[in-house]
């Protein structure tokens, strides 16, 4: 078991012993298990997977849409420190796909370099959030 620590801006959003951590890194996504190398990089916003036992399904895994962030692995414990997280029962499918075009509007109408990245940014997050939306939707059937 390796424990999982998720901490945003506002405070840890979980802590608990899990089997299993799907991250996603620059690199692309890593999965983590006991005993893992020591690891320090950059999460990009994506979905963290987890599977609390070594025997639970896929479809029994919780899903938490993030923001970009850092990742440290050290000692079986994961620390994943982003701005925002959303666990997969806190997130609305339809309000994450009206957020998503509402974002991918912006975007088409960025004047500057930063409008545009900060565009880029708002679209890249509601694509997570709405990931997770089906995926829990997918849980649920």
């Amino acid at each position: 078991m390796v424990t999982l620590e998720l901490v945003t801006l506002t405070g840890t959003k979980l802590k608990e012993e899990v089997h299993e951590v799907l991250l996603p890194t620059v690199n692309g996504q890593i999965a983590v298990f006991k005993d893992h190398a020591p690891l320090v990089c950059s999460a990009v916003p994506g979905v963290i997977s987890v599977r609390k036992k070594a025997n639970h399904l896929d479809d029994m895994m919780e899903h938490y849409a993030i923001d970009q962030g850092v990742i440290e692995i050290l000692d079986n414990r994961v620390r994943v420190l982003v701005d925002e997280a959303d666990k997969d029962s806190e997130i609305s499918a339809k309000e994450a796909e009206e957020a998503l075009q509402r974002a991918k509007k912006l975007r088409s109408e960025a004047k500057d370099r930063v409008s545009l990245d900060k565009a880029q940014s708002l679209v890249d997050r509601q694509a997570s959030r709405l990931k997770v939306a089906e995926l829990r939707r997918r849980k649920r059937r």
